[in-house]
């Protein structure tokens, strides 16, 4: 280094000794973060399937930590925080949306040097998707199935279900501002069914916004984050489809066609059916 670098460097003060101070690496763990990727093969491009789906896992905690605190705010009737952790929601998605890109630069041909190596492995036993859809409001007991083995994820998975989901949070807002939102289901646990009185509701709000401003935007929050959330399902079943066809996925799932029956899913359905009423 030169002696004109060295006078750069003590005059923007930048400390250089962490021989007794906690560094960037020591405060982002990086040490465990940049050494749990452990290739089974020699193959290419098992590092890039690895690195993608921890990346993906590590923005559904994010998403997980911004939905249960939205619940938390909505709740209490704390909509401004509310509307910017589901904001943020929406932006990981994207940000899970743009990770499929990366993957598929892999191809079939590639995919296939280590695919036998997974074993039964698969992304439809990601406890934090499920997690996602059961804080959401897309809840099926029977999903849990695939977890049994690991008591802490069940355990949490079933505190999860026990109570209400973001959407019934949102319903019952919506009847503490005097809504008639009809009987909700009295077990949180089973999937709700589409009510014609939240349909109402959410009709009303749409047809007067300036009166309802708070539930406009909180409605039109849900629906920007179950936006990218379909279209995260969507590029989903597209990067399977062009890298195994029409295949068995690992875990034994039906592969694409498991895929497509999930884009039907609907996570907040009256709020996409109320448009065509308007």
């Amino acid at each position: 280094m030169t002696a004109m670098a060295k006078e750069r460097d003590q005059d923007v003060g930048a400390v250089t000794d962490f021989s007794a101070r906690m560094s960037y690496a020591d405060y982002l763990g990086l040490d465990a973060v940049l050494t749990a990727q452990k290739p089974l093969s020699s193959a290419h491009d098992e590092m890039l399937f690895i690195v993608q789906h921890q990346t993906s896992e590590l923005w559904m905690k994010l998403a997980i930590h911004e939905i249960e605190a939205a619940m938390a705010a909505i709740r209490a009737d704390d909509l401004q925080p509310a509307f910017k952790m589901l904001t943020r929601v929406a932006r990981i998605f994207e940000q899970l949306n743009s990770a499929w890109d990366v993957l598929r630069t892999m191809t079939p041909s590639e995919y296939t040097l280590f695919r036998d190596r997974l074993g039964q492995s698969s992304g439809f036993q990601s406890w934090q998707y499920r997690a996602i859809e059961f804080l959401a409001g897309n809840r099926n007991v029977a999903m849990l199935k695939p977890h049994e083995h690991a008591a802490a994820v069940t355990g949490r998975l079933k505190a999860i279900l026990a109570r209400p989901s973001l959407y019934d949070e949102t319903i019952q807002l919506l009847a503490r501002h005097g809504f008639d939102v009809g009987t909700e289901r009295t077990d949180v646990r089973e999937q709700r069914a589409e009510s014609a009185a939240v349909m109402a509701a959410w009709t009303a709000v749409y047809r007067e916004p300036r009166t309802y401003w708070e539930l406009y935007e909180l409605a039109e929050k849900l629906v920007d984050f179950e936006d990218y959330f379909r279209r995260w399902r969507f590029n989903h079943v597209t990067t399977v489809e062009r890298i195994i066809g029409l295949k068995r996925g690992t875990g034994g799932t039906a592969g694409v066609s498991y895929l497509r029956r999930m884009l039907e899913v609907e996570l907040f359905p009256e709020l996409w059916k109320l448009r065509t009423q308007l």
